[in-house]
């Protein structure tokens, strides 16, 4: 196996990067601007270095003395100077003032590889100028340079945001993917009976691993489907969008072209994307321009279709806008069937229906994952719930949301943990709802008669379960819960927890009322109801 060729400008950048910001400008710059031609050409390397650590450090008074430094190594006589000024300048910061230079050079080239740089770093920092000067014809410039600059120029203009409370009235074809744990399907689909059945805007169109569908029957907003909580996103999946009319796409040919399956599915794919039906559905739910980013599912990041997919809407619908940046839409490509279909997603950030969660703990319980083990047992009146394990108290609040809750008890050895679910609980506004978190170990709590005798109808947790957090015996862990579980619920009392651990019936006292494996990101545990008998 042959070694790598030695590269002396990447061996000088390491070095150069690892000066501190004023002895690499006061001493290797100055040394640079000294030098004779081949000497500035050998240590060219400082440029670079110089833009990467005034990105991260030095002064503002000093980074401007940077920027004008750069700006006059645009006009270098060496290509390779002014290519690494180019790419350096972004780095540190640009606006118009720079962009009108960068521009300048580019009218004045005529090194196809300068240009190139050139458009890549006009990309990141140009605007209305650049564009101009694309709509002008300019030669080096290629059309993706041109969407980008249009979404920068939008994101700039007209921030985007989504409109939770606009209604769709044309929602013909249309079909709603609310996606989650596989495993949780059952409780998704519950939660959304309900509302089906209290608002009447859709209807159950199926359920599958990971997966409710449903179908519109009525106008809706993005607000009647954050109604619910127990999903983690959803998805609109267009009329367009049928898996038949986007098949997988074939390997490209080995003679270097690309395969006829390729071609087809990016065609399919931007027709989805572009049809009337999404359309319709994004700029009813779109304040300000459409940008959005391509996301392929279980296929890796597949630069170059996403590339060549982006193109191709662009070239039918120029309003719709690939982005990277702060979009309010991502373009999911899933698997369907034999083929593939689009899912437009709206990146609702923050989650409305967890604007509670002020602070967060490592392990705590994903929103929708303590939705979805809040409703599993279902509701008593007056409900004494507690949590012996409540992190962040993730649990506890989506109980205390669910309403008939009397009573809430949290505990948890990490003050840390008391300190972000006292702040979540306060956030959640449940006032009506007494709560009690005490730091302690769940034993000593149990064992100091706190819950007193018959009155707690549920415990209710997502323990840890040693893999974010270590523990040195899980299997004890859940033993002793077990056992404190028996001894302080009440007769009829639920106990509701994820178990890791494939385990005999622990306590006789306990009855196990269902079992079900949950994907919990990698690994399965089993979302378990128990309940101790009545007498």
């Amino acid at each position: 196996m042959k070694s790598a060729a030695p590269n002396p400008d990447k061996d000088l950048y390491a070095q150069l990067r690892a000066l501190p910001w004023d002895r690499l400008w006061n001493t290797e710059a100055a040394r640079f601007d000294a030098a004779s031609p081949a000497e500035r050409l050998a240590g060219v390397a400082v440029v670079r270095a110089v833009g990467v650590v005034f990105s991260e450090s030095g002064p503002r008074e000093q980074r401007d003395r940077v920027r004008q430094w750069l700006l006059a190594l645009l006009r270098d006589p060496c290509e390779k100077i002014r290519r690494y000024a180019i790419t350096a300048l972004p780095k540190i910061g640009a606006g118009p003032g720079e962009e009108a230079q960068l521009l300048s050079l580019l009218r004045a080239t005529t090194l196809e590889r300068e240009r190139k740089y050139l458009a890549r770093t006009l990309e990141k920092i140009g605007g209305k100028a650049t564009l101009q000067t694309i709509q002008a014809g300019a030669p080096g410039l290629l059309p993706q340079t041109e969407q980008k600059i249009r979404a920068s120029v939008a994101r700039a203009q007209s921030p985007s945001a989504l409109r939770m409370d606009r209604l769709l009235s044309d929602f013909a074809g249309l079909r709603i993917h609310l996606r989650g744990r596989r495993g949780l399907e059952g409780i998704v689909r519950q939660e959304a009976e309900e509302l089906i059945r209290a608002r009447g805007k859709f209807r159950l169109a199926g359920v599958g691993p990971g997966l409710v569908a449903l179908i519109p029957v009525a106008p809706f907003a993005l607000a009647d489907i954050y109604a619910l909580r127990c999903f983690g996103t959803v998805g609109f999946v267009p009329a367009a969008a049928e898996p038949a009319r986007a098949s997988s796409p074939s390997p490209p040919q080995t003679c270097g072209g690309e395969g006829r399956g390729e071609e087809v599915f990016i065609e399919s794919m931007a027709y989805a994307i572009t049809s009337p039906s999404s359309r319709r559905l994004l700029e009813a739910f779109t304040q300000g321009a459409i940008r959005y980013r391509l996301n392929f599912i279980s296929k890796g990041h597949q630069r170059s279709l996403v590339r060549r997919l982006a193109d191709r809407v662009y070239a039918l619908r120029p309003e719709i806008l690939n982005d990277a940046r702060n979009v309010t839409w991502t373009f999911d490509i899933q698997p369907a069937g034999r083929g593939h279909a689009v899912e437009l997603r709206p990146n609702v950030t923050p989650d409305p229906r967890f604007s509670w969660r002020l602070q967060d703990i490592p392990a705590a319980s994903h929103p929708p994952l303590a939705a979805c083990l809040a409703r599993l047992p279902g509701r008593v009146e007056n409900e004494i719930v507690w949590d012996p394990f409540c992190g962040s108290g993730s649990e506890l609040v989506e109980s205390a949301l669910l309403g008939g809750v009397r009573a809430l008890y949290g505990t948890d050895r990490d003050p840390a943990a008391i300190a972000a679910a006292r702040a979540n609980f306060a956030s959640a506004g449940a006032k009506s709802v007494e709560m009690n978190l005490t730091c302690c170990d769940f034993r000593d709590f149990a064992a100091g008669g706190a819950l007193g005798h018959d009155r707690l109808t549920l415990i209710l947790t997502n323990p840890p379960l040693g893999r974010r957090v270590p523990l040195d015996d899980v299997h004890r862990l859940l033993e002793d819960l077990f056992r404190v579980a028996a001894a302080v619920l009440r007769p009829g009392g639920r106990l509701v927890l994820a178990n890791p651990l494939l385990m005999e019936n622990p306590r006789p006292l306990l009855q196990l009322q269902s079992s079900q494996a949950v994907d919990f990101g990698g690994f399965d545990c089993r979302v378990e109801l128990w309940r101790k008998p009545p007498r």
